[in-house]
């Protein structure tokens, strides 16, 4: 069982901790060799000692077994911590089936392991040691060896009606308390995940307001030097003689300039402008204006269409232009040569899936994507002659941002690689079909449309 349970993943949601059932496990030794010394040498009682513990020092070597072969803050999978709680059960009947069956008072004790699973691990791991428990409490009924008694007395003989009795009352009480305390872990259960969801919600928000108000200072701070840039860019490309290898670079300067300057002056303005508010845009005319930008920075892009029914349309969101405009920059950065844009929709959803033939994600960034602070961009190589700086990479907000605006704007984002052979990332935007619908309502409820979206 040690090698099965070193080759199994963790992959159940819920798990128990090793160190708990070992802790448990020592617990029951050390009760268990105390009651069998007192029965026997407490009480003068005669019983199969050497065979009690035996099985007592079998659970004894599995603990230690155990620890030597795991760490104290090893978690089982349901499966495993199911076939521990079941040797449990299978040495207490052992046991009982030494000193009595269900004549012994201890037999109740039966109803620990299904207890201690009912609590933590899935309702099929408790189902299933509540059948094992049920059968070997029936068969406690039925077969057993005499019930440890004084030498120079009789043992008792307990009447058939009184043994099915207890075999009822301890199948009841089975019943009864798993599926309670069952209910009661899995409300607790519940509730902490409802109070992580809120603490992580509000710690997006804080990250956002925070955020809002950067960007209103780099829009200010930003404003100055960007214009100065400008004016330099637009005298040295006067100044370039004609036909010079530097004009084109000198116009690409001065043109991501205005780009940055545009940039800024959206940021600042963003959920002011009331015609942008108010003016509609189909979903070509979005992905169209979000990809403008980037047809001139040598990487190849491809708009594919697929859709059923009409083309959707909605208002005019310029939360949702930044948060794809993000995506699609993110993808033709990382991008060999070409990014891949597909448009899909029907009349229940309406999806954009954004692809690049680049490295892909890393599986360390895929698991924290969309955390604030979490970048791959590395810093800027060092002009000859310079001190390396490391401070030029991404700050990893980018993307988080974005996330952030597309799912307020009712939108699922989902992110993966690419199957081998192929290589590249994928990211996807889904949204119901139901919030590009251009609603009669007033201007107030909060949905894709730009109402109220909180930016």
């Amino acid at each position: 069982m040690l090698g099965v349970l070193a080759d199994f993943g963790d992959g159940s949601i819920r798990s128990m901790k090793l160190d708990t059932l070992v802790r448990l496990r020592w617990l029951a030794v050390a009760g268990q060799a105390a009651a069998v010394l007192f029965v026997r040498f407490g009480l003068g009682f005669h019983l199969p000692i050497t065979a009690s513990f035996a099985l007592i020092g079998a659970s004894a070597a599995l603990n230690i077994l155990l620890r030597l072969k795991f760490s104290t803050i090893h978690r089982l999978d349901g499966i495993h911590a199911t076939l521990l709680l079941g040797w449990d059960v299978l040495q207490l009947t052992g046991l009982l089936w030494l000193t009595g069956g269900l004549e012994n008072p201890f037999a109740c004790l039966l109803l620990a392991p299904v207890l201690v699973s009912s609590a933590s691990l899935p309702p099929r791991s408790t189902a299933l040691l509540g059948v094992v428990v049920a059968v070997v409490v029936t068969m406690l009924a039925a077969w057993h060896a005499p019930l440890p008694w004084a030498a120079d007395a009789t043992p008792p003989s307990l009447p058939v009606l009184y043994v099915v009795g207890i075999w009822l009352a301890l199948i009841l009480t089975l019943s009864f308390s798993a599926l309670y305390a069952f209910r009661v872990a899995d409300e607790s259960r519940r509730l902490a995940e409802a109070l992580a969801a809120t603490e992580l919600v509000l710690q997006r928000e804080r990250h956002l307001v925070a955020l809002d108000g950067l960007a209103a200072a780099a829009a200010h701070e930003l404003g100055t030097p960007l214009g100065t840039i400008t004016v330099v860019a637009r005298e040295m490309e006067r100044e370039l003689p004609a036909g010079s290898p530097l004009a084109e670079d000198v116009a690409l300067l001065r043109s991501q300039t205005e780009r940055c300057r545009d940039i800024l002056r959206k940021l600042s303005s963003m959920g002011e402008d009331p015609d942008a508010f108010f003016a509609r845009q189909s979903l070509d005319g979005l992905i169209e204006e979000v990809i403008e930008p980037f047809r001139d920075l040598g990487t190849e892009l491809e708009v594919r269409r697929h859709g059923t029914g009409p083309e959707p349309v909605g208002r005019r969101n310029p939360a949702i232009l930044y948060g794809l405009g993000n995506i699609v920059e993110n993808a033709v950065d990382f991008a060999e040569s070409r990014v891949v844009l597909t448009l899909d929709w029907d009349e229940r959803e309406v999806s954009l899936g954004v692809a690049d033939d680049g490295p892909g994600f890393s599986s360390g960034v895929l698991e924290r994507l969309g955390e604030p602070w979490v970048t791959t961009r590395e810093p800027l190589p060092p002009a000859e002659g310079e001190a390396r700086d490391d401070t030029g990479g991404g700050l990893g907000l980018g993307f988080f941002i974005a996330q952030t605006f597309l799912m307020r704007s009712g939108a699922r984002v989902t992110c993966e690689n690419k199957r081998f052979p192929e290589h590249g990332a994928v990211i996807r935007i889904q949204w119901p079909r139901s919030l590009w619908q251009l609603p009669d309502e007033p201007v107030g409820s909060s949905n894709f449309h730009g109402e109220e979206i909180g930016v």
